[in-house]
């Protein structure tokens, strides 16, 4: 056996750089089957601990700023949408609907539960000008600035 200034080559650790990527990543694995396994009991993988969120769309004008929501699969009087002067908060319940299948295995990827998000406001609006369209799964929200808060030109002396 060869021998080195700091003993024999047997007491020296081999480097694997991969082998610790590779821990890592079954580490992470591990971590998200935890996490996705959470739920009711019953043993079935769910995402209870996943939630939805509404995407949304914003455009702001001198006069108003237009707000969409995409919440698809549901009716308007399931939603519950308030609006302060300088934020939109939109929540809602999707309930699943009661399947019974005698035969085989039911599975669904779609989210049931409730959901909310508060989405804040570039300026703050008039609350009672605020006019709602629900259409197609989406959400249109016109939303009047403050008249303090549009955009006024003033010209400026320099001297």
């Amino acid at each position: 056996m060869p021998i080195t200034r700091y003993g024999p080559l047997s007491d020296i650790a081999r480097w694997e750089p991969f082998r610790g990527i590779e821990r890592l990543h079954q580490e992470m694995n591990h971590l998200f089957d935890r996490f996705l396994a959470e739920g009711d009991g019953d043993g079935d993988r769910n995402l209870k601990s996943l939630s939805f969120m509404p995407s949304a769309e914003m455009e702001e004008t001198d006069d108003a700023i237009y707000l969409k929501l995409e919440i698809p699969g549901m009716e308007a009087k399931d939603l519950d949408v308030q609006v302060t002067e300088s934020s939109v908060l939109v929540r809602g319940e999707r309930k699943s609907e009661s399947k019974q299948e005698d035969k085989g295995l039911v599975r669904s990827e779609f989210y049931y539960g409730q959901f909310e998000r508060t989405i804040p406001l570039p300026a703050r609006i008039q609350t009672d000008q605020v006019q709602a369209d629900y259409k197609n799964g989406m959400v249109h929200l016109t939303l009047p600035k403050l008249q303090s808060e549009q955009q006024k030109v003033v010209k400026v002396d320099i001297h």
